[in-house]
């Protein structure tokens, strides 16, 4: 069962920019629970405000309904911090990486309650 009215929420707090047949949506929203996913690149040992609306956007498709299922990037996780710090990103090792994502993980797990296997 799902919390009737997702889609009118979302657009009423202007995350909404486009969307194709936004009736269709609203009603496929409101019929039964889908699958949505976030995926995030580890590149530090915590997420941060630039995850953040992907991560309440997750939690309310989760409260109502839905189910939600954040992903860390692998490959792209692997490029490293984007930040700008040196001209080329580092490319961070399978351990490092693996670190990476447990931290993100613990984080992701107490804000979204997730009852599943995450990576």
């Amino acid at each position: 069962m799902t919390q009737k009215g997702l889609f009118d929420d979302l657009a009423a707090r202007g995350l909404i920019h486009d969307s194709t047949d936004a009736a269709a949506l609203s009603t496929r929203l409101d019929a039964e629970p889908i699958g949505i996913y976030v995926g995030f690149d580890p590149t530090a040992d915590s997420l941060h405000v630039g995850h953040l609306l992907g991560q309440l956007t997750l939690r309310r498709f989760q409260l109502a309904g839905h189910r939600p299922f954040p992903l860390a990037g692998g490959a792209t996780g692997m490029v490293g911090d984007p930040s700008g710090k040196s001209e080329e990103r580092n490319l961070l090792d399978r351990t490092t990486l693996g670190e990476l994502k447990i931290s993100c993980r613990v984080f992701l797990i107490s804000l979204l309650v997730l009852h599943l296997q995450l990576w």
